[in-house]
């Protein structure tokens, strides 16, 4: 030891700089990890930094052998990812109960909907119902009415007839009693006053009451009967001139002519007064298709 102290006064001279040499080298590689650091993922890839430095022993030492680099395993290549399988989730049992107890409340509101129109339903035809029968019992009421109003004018139509007739009978009787205790009279068989010598209408005057009845006779083709055929009719009148009621006496043998000599006095409906302003309340009339 003390031989290779005394001999180290004869060992080379150190090369200068060397030191400064290493600092750059140092801040170099510093740098350099610095980057590699910054810029590669340290996990997917290792990298290997080789670094060679020169040292000078006092005695020559031989070098270590140079270093092998065994190049690093690949990463294992990571499995394929698998997607996920969408899983339902289970509804709440919550809202499970919320929607039926929503469906059991739309059923209940949907059952009293149709109840109520139901009812509708029922009391609009009652409704009807109960309209028509109330027509019916008006028309019905009216129909009641209307008949009683025309039995009532029916029943004084009649009692005016029989009071009428009654009236004309007692003044035909009356006539007949003056005609027998006129024995003397001078009038004709069909003459019907009450004097001894006539006092009764006017000459002409049963003309003039044939030519009036006439007038309305309606009747086509009179010549198509053959020879003159007489219908007589009688005629009662009131006291103020009004026909009150006429009967066929004597017929004509023609059907037709007859009716139309009945027309002919209804349309008449009054006579007027003789000269003397007195009425005949009983008069027959003789009417000829030929006349």
């Amino acid at each position: 030891m003390v031989a290779a102290v005394d001999r180290f006064e004869f060992a080379p001279p150190p090369t200068p700089g060397i030191v400064r040499a290493i600092g750059l080298a140092v801040l170099a590689h510093a740098f350099l990890l610095a980057a590699l650091t910054w810029g590669v993922h340290w996990r997917s890839e290792a990298v290997s930094v080789n670094v060679e430095a020169e040292l000078w022993a006092a005695l020559p030492q031989p070098a270590a052998p140079k270093l092998i680099e065994v190049p690093p395993e690949p990463a294992p290549e990571p499995p394929p990812a698998l997607e996920p399988v969408p899983v339902q989730p289970e509804p709440p049992k919550v809202d499970i109960a919320l929607e039926q107890e929503k469906l059991r409340q739309q059923k209940e509101q949907d059952l009293a909907l149709q109840q109520q129109q139901q009812k509708l339903k029922q009391d609009r035809l009652l409704l009807e119902k109960k309209r028509l029968q109330e027509k019916q019992d008006k028309e019905r009421k009216a129909a009641e009415e209307k008949k009683k109003v025309e039995l009532e004018k029916q029943r004084k139509q009649a009692l005016q007839a029989q009071e009428e007739a009654k009236r004309i009978e007692a003044q035909r009787e009356k006539n007949l009693q003056r005609i027998a205790g006129l024995a003397g009279a001078t009038g004709s068989p069909n003459a019907s006053g009450t004097a001894q010598r006539s006092a009764g209408p006017t000459p002409g005057y049963d003309r003039r009451l044939a030519a009036l009845f006439k007038r309305n006779i309606i009747f086509s083709n009179p010549e198509t009967i053959s020879g003159n055929p007489q219908a007589t009719v009688e005629v009662r009148v009131s006291a103020a001139g009004r026909i009150i009621n006429w009967r066929l006496t004597t017929s004509s043998g023609v059907p037709a002519w007859d009716s139309a000599v009945l027309r002919a006095v209804e349309k008449t409906e009054r006579v007027p007064p003789d000269e003397n302003g007195n009425f005949v309340l009983v008069f027959p009339v003789n009417f000829g298709p030929k006349d």
